[in-house]
């Protein structure tokens, strides 16, 4: 900006800076959402998003190994009530948050509300993942890190590139990594008659070792057009390839209770190869308004090769089951915006989403049941295709300076169809119409305080791999290692849900907020167990409704705010309490998916001088016991993990993170029970955890 004191006076230059760092999206948008910044996600030195995000509020991780990923659940719902995004777009189906390092990624949105232009297929939230995006001239960033424990071994590199010409910009990312593990645990089998006398106890040790190595690049490319225009092109590709062994040996009492196969082999193969690529076009028209347009496409290719064999007490061979499997998947994606600003306050945009996606799968068997008998081949083929298509309109009004709401509205229709050579075409059709309603209301007389409000109705739609009919043999069946399938049947759960919460913001960056949430769910999955042709078979299945409701604080704070001669320390707690039940399920325990009763987190950072920093973390999951259905039921024990890091600036252009991940190593039980009228039949498996050190070397090259 220029300003003249008078015509023939030299010009005063006036620079005047500013940085869209500082805008607090949680406290500003009127759609709530946390913002996990770079910052955050580079502080540990994390080796996978789902360390990232255990430590945010109301997200816990289930199953995995610490520092080794894991099912991501947001108010303790996985299994599809959490909506993972990439770039906003639905993440493909075989994608992982394993499979996507850390340092590839420019910033997390998690909503805990749906908005009308993002799916509405999260009854729990949306975690939104974006990948980097941001140009920095002549960037060079080089990572080596190596991760070690008792059972795993890992070493990788990312390397982050940008730069900027004229009229165009780009950064390339990519990482690679190898690794191999081994693990020992032992499961345990009980067994009970119809009167409730035990009737035999067999158990089973294990022990898995295998290897992997993987390679990610996530480029990007942005175009300056002579006409205002611009142009981004950014893809995400990964090829992984990984091979383990599991040899398991049984023992039972009394002797004649052992399995079919006393004594087991397994030894699976996988190579996966992922492209997902998209092109997005924006202008700007001459009254301010914006036009934005995407276009998608993603690939998958997997194929996998097992071998199992079973072996009788003597280690005679009885079973040999060679199994490989083909799967090819593609898909396309099309979204468009429109938006306009108006001077009464409004923000209006509307908007298009269209998608397909399908799958060809193709499995080749051949089994020999005893030795010398002729093999019996067996070839299957599948497809599914599911098309979505979506139109939506949403407006944010500036009521009042105090005072904004939005409304949204979302019509989504999902067709879907599967054939296979053991069965015909079968196809199934779903529409759901989303109406959204949130409202920020920034209390009188008060700079700190805000309440928040949401209404909203949101869904849970299967992937193609749940909605087609095709069997998964397990070796050793029994009510609890049955046999899966899946049905083209399955109709999505449909969910209202409310949610609420009170928030202040104080100075120096802190903050603190108490939510709370409900949801109605109507159209309840679950599998259900049962004998077919004398085998035993997990179905999914629609049954009946559930409840969902829950509350959640999180405060952050500098501890000076507390104890003004305590400086330098920066503290942060977070709490979940979430509790469900279902209606076709009897209880007590009758909790929706598994769900995560409570989680929490308590960290600190600590800066003691210019070159030194560190911090702690320790996370909290409860378990307890849950009944999944009628006859099934299950047990997971509490999960406790402490975190630590600290940073040493080596240089002005090199440092050196060390983490240590899972200082408690306390092993993890899991217990599947199967009862009804003639028994009942428990497995417990005890999974030993151990502690890991990560060193990562960050230079500026």
């Amino acid at each position: 900006m220029h300003v003249h004191a008078a015509e023939s006076e030299t010009p005063i230059q006036i620079e005047v800076r500013g940085s869209a760092t500082q805008y607090d999206a949680r406290r500003e948008d009127t759609s709530t959402r946390i913002v996990v910044t770079q910052e955050e996600i580079r502080k540990y030195g994390d080796g996978t998003l789902a360390d990232v995000l255990k430590r945010q509020p109301g997200i816990s991780i289930s199953g995995g190994a610490a520092g080794r990923g894991g099912e991501i659940r947001m108010r303790g719902l996985g299994a599809g009530y959490t909506q993972i995004l990439l770039n906003g777009t639905p993440a493909p189906g075989n994608f992982t948050l394993d499979s996507l390092a850390p340092e590839l990624v420019e910033k997390i949105e998690i909503q805990r509300a749906a908005t009308a232009d993002l799916s509405a297929q999260a009854i729990a939230g949306s975690i939104n993942i974006i990948l980097k995006r941001k140009v920095q001239s002549a960037q060079r960033e080089l990572k080596l890190r190596a991760e070690h424990s008792n059972v795993f071994f890992s070493p990788g590199a990312t390397l982050q590139m940008s730069d900027k010409a004229e009229r165009m910009s780009y950064t390339v990312g990519a990482e690679v990594r190898n690794g191999r593990f081994e693990q020992a645990y032992e499961q345990l089998e009980d067994g009970w008659d119809g009167a409730g006398r035990q009737v035999l106890q067999r158990k089973v040790a294990r022990q898995n070792n295998g290897s992997f190595r993987s390679l990610s690049l996530t480029p990007r490319i942005n175009w300056t057009l002579r006409n205002g225009d611009t142009l981004s092109w950014q893809s995400f590709v990964r090829s992984q390839r990984s091979h383990s062994q599991s040899e398991g040996t049984w023992s039972a009492t009394p002797a004649e209770a052992l399995p079919a196969y006393p004594f087991d082999r397994s030894r699976p193969e996988d190579q996966r190869s992922q492209l997902r690529t998209d092109l997005t076009w924006n202008r700007t028209l001459e009254q301010g308004q914006k036009l934005e347009a995407k276009f998608g496409l993603d690939a998958g290719r997997q194929r996998s090769r097992e071998h199992d064999a079973g072996y009788g007490q003597a280690r005679q061979p009885r079973l040999d089951r060679d199994v490989r499997n083909a799967n090819d998947g593609r898909g396309a994606t099309s979204t468009g915006k429109y938006s306009e600003t108006y001077e009464s306050g409004h923000q209006f945009s509307a908007g298009w989403d269209v998608a397909q996606q399908s799958s060809e799968v193709a499995r080749d068997s051949l089994e020999t049941l005893d030795p010398g008998a002729a093999p019996t081949p067996e070839q299957r083929r599948y497809d599914a295709t599911l098309r979505r298509l979506a139109v939506y309109a949403q407006d944010e009004w500036s009521i009042t300076p105090r005072w904004s709401t939005y409304l949204g509205l979302r019509w989504e229709s999902r067709r879907s169809r599967s054939a296979g050579s053991d069965f015909g075409a079968i196809g199934n059709a779903t529409n759901v119409l989303s109406p959204i309603i949130q409202s920020l209301w920034k209390l009188p007389d008060s700079k700190q305080d805000q309440l928040r409000l949401a209404l909203s109705r949101t869904y849970r739609g299967e992937d193609l791999e749940r909605l087609m009919p095709r069997v998964t043999r397990s070796l050793n069946n029994s009510q609890v290692a049955p046999d899966r399938t899946g049905n083209p049947a399955l109709q999505p759960e449909l969910a209202w849900g409310i949610d609420a919460a009170l928030e202040r913001y104080g100075s120096d960056g802190a903050q603190m907020s108490v939510a709370v949430y409900a949801r109605r769910i109507s159209n309840y999955i679950h599998d259900d167990t049962k004998q077919v042709q004398g085998r035993w078979l997990a179905l999914p299945v629609n049954d009946g409704r559930a409840q969902s409701r829950g509350i959640e604080f999180d405060a952050k704070f500098p501890l000076r705010s507390l104890l003004p001669t305590v400086d330098k320390v920066d503290m942060r707690f977070n709490l979940t309490r979430n509790w469900s039940s279902v209606s076709n399920v009897p209880g007590p325990d009758n909790r929706l998916a598994s769900q995560t009763p409570l989680t929490a987190n308590a960290g600190l950072d600590y800066r003691f001088n210019a070159s030194v920093s560190g911090g702690a973390n320790f996370t909290y999951r409860s378990g307890g016991p849950q009944r999944l259905s009628a006859s099934t039921s299950s047990y997971s024990s509490v999960k406790r993990e402490l975190d630590m890091y600290a940073l040493w600036k080596l240089a002005p252009r090199a440092q050196l993170r060390v983490t240590a991940v899972n200082l408690l190593a306390e092993p993890a039980t899991e217990v599947t029970r199967y009862t009804d009228s003639g028994g009942s039949l428990r497995n417990t498996a005890v999974y030993p955890f151990s502690a890991i050190l990560r060193l990562t070397l960050e230079l500026q090259l």
